[in-house]
């Protein structure tokens, strides 16, 4: 899907709220057209995942009052995980004079940055703004960026744990990640409770060309009891059914960090709804749009994490799911 069919889609979303507007009230409410641009760092307008972060956020603006084509224009790029294509990208929308800029991830947010100092910037699902430079802390951002956040560090070795309870036998386990700081911080986290669970974890990096991931993934499940964490949340739509397809192929059970992979056929997820910070981004869109200030704004950690299984990929994989797993769970998959 291109990127204009993607905004069509959306536009789709608010039509009726456009159409029912009263002529009177629209002829009263000359308001002046505000512009919003919005860079997705790694995932592709027809990707499942950002269509719904992005009619998350949508969808906020015009619980507050912001309608696209009435008194908002919003204006999308997706990076698709190319920095030269994100830093382009990121110029683009600067002169396109928009009021405000929404940052998907922390890539998208630090080539937001380097195009400009001045426009206010508010960002989603990003994992450690301050390790990124990003802002200068949770508390008082500093600057015009702000936002919120995916994830804390110390979470990290909850998925070892829930990879433990659905199958005990796990005593290796593959922790598919890439370089950026974050994720070598998961995997640090990751490693700090092993020891306590019996188990041996891997690092298998995460690689753009797909026979490289596939080869990693199949050296690794050569071992006996193994397992999967992955913490990367970013990763495209592709290379999401890719890892699932060979979790499946190599019968190992795997910790997804979001939804959209157990939906897809992965086993188990543990993490944020990531289309939340989209929608809790609209009302800090909203409020600096109104004349508040972003380094006013503390950026926000997430309060609530979820975890979501597939009984049907558990039965595939010859798995009997703990009734502790299963009252814990926050969502079942049949």
């Amino acid at each position: 899907m291109s990127q204009l069919m993607h905004r069509r889609s959306l536009l789709t979303l608010l039509g009726a709220a456009a159409a029912a507007w009263p002529l009177g009230a629209r002829a009263q409410q000359r308001e002046r057209m505000r512009r919003i641009g919005v860079l997705a760092g790694g995932l592709a307008a027809d990707d499942p995942e950002w269509q719904s972060r992005s009619t998350a956020f949508v969808q906020g603006l015009q619980e507050r009052g912001w309608t696209h084509g009435r008194n908002v224009r919003i204006d999308f790029r997706f990076g698709l995980g190319d920095p030269e294509r994100r830093r382009n990208y990121a110029a683009e929308l600067v002169a396109l004079e928009p009021d405000i800029l929404l940052a998907g991830g922390g890539a998208a947010a630090a080539a937001l940055q380097q195009a400009t100092r001045t426009v206010p910037i508010v960002f989603a699902n990003v994992v450690d703004p301050v390790g990124d430079g990003l802002v200068a802390s949770l508390a008082r951002p500093g600057g015009a960026t702000t936002g919120f956040m995916s994830l804390e560090f110390g979470v990290s070795g909850k998925s070892l744990e829930l990879l433990k309870q659905v199958d005990p036998r796990v005593a290796r386990v593959g922790v598919l990640r890439s370089v950026t700081t974050y994720e070598i911080a998961q995997f640090a986290a990751i490693q700090a409770v092993a020891p306590s669970f019996g188990v041996e974890v891997t690092p298998i990096l995460l690689a753009r060309e797909a026979g490289e991931i596939e080869n990693s993934i199949s050296a690794f499940a050569r071992g006996p009891n193994s397992g999967l964490i992955l913490t990367n949340p970013g990763v495209t739509q592709a290379l999401r059914a890719r890892i699932i397809a060979l979790a499946a192929q190599h019968r190992l059970p795997a910790v997804y960090s979001f939804r959209g992979f157990v939906a897809e056929g992965g086993l188990i997820s543990y993490g944020i709804d990531q289309a939340e910070p989209y929608r809790l981004a609209a009302g800090y869109v909203d409020r600096i749009l109104r004349g508040e200030k972003p380094s006013d704004l503390p950026v926000q950690a997430p309060v609530k994490y979820e975890t979501v299984l597939n009984l049907k990929t558990a039965k595939a994989l010859g798995l009997t799911v703990p009734d502790a797993v299963l009252v814990r769970a926050d969502e079942v998959i049949e």
